[in-house]
């Protein structure tokens, strides 16, 4: 597996946990003290459709590693739980390096 597939997962676990984290204060705001419903639409708006690049490439990265379904699901709805991508990222993490690393390619000697 190349390392810009762990890569892209991970910019993307990152990317929508916080913004999750930002729609979340958005929510707090708009519906506890009634202000920022124009700011809310907006970070949700983006929110989702980062989401669904985070759905990509987390199954990109699942399929190539060979995840039970189980995990995958997992893996795919840690996106929409605030918080959560980040302890998963981190799991995801230490099981899928040592299958980068496996794959990198001997120099070649002369």
């Amino acid at each position: 597996m190349k390392s810009s597939v762990l890569t892209r997962y991970r910019v993307m676990a990152y990317v929508t946990a916080v913004m999750l984290l930002i729609l979340c204060a958005c929510m707090v705001a708009k519906y506890g003290f009634d202000t920022g419903k124009d700011l809310t639409l907006v970070v949700s708006q983006v929110h989702g459709v980062l989401y669904i690049v985070y759905l990509i490439f987390a199954f990109d990265l699942g399929s190539k590693a060979k995840w039970p379904f189980g995990k995958l699901l997992w893996v795919l709805v840690s996106g929409t739980i605030p918080t959560a991508a980040f302890f998963v990222e981190r799991k995801v993490v230490r099981e899928v390096e040592p299958l980068v690393a496996d794959a990198a390619p001997e120099p070649v000697k002369a």
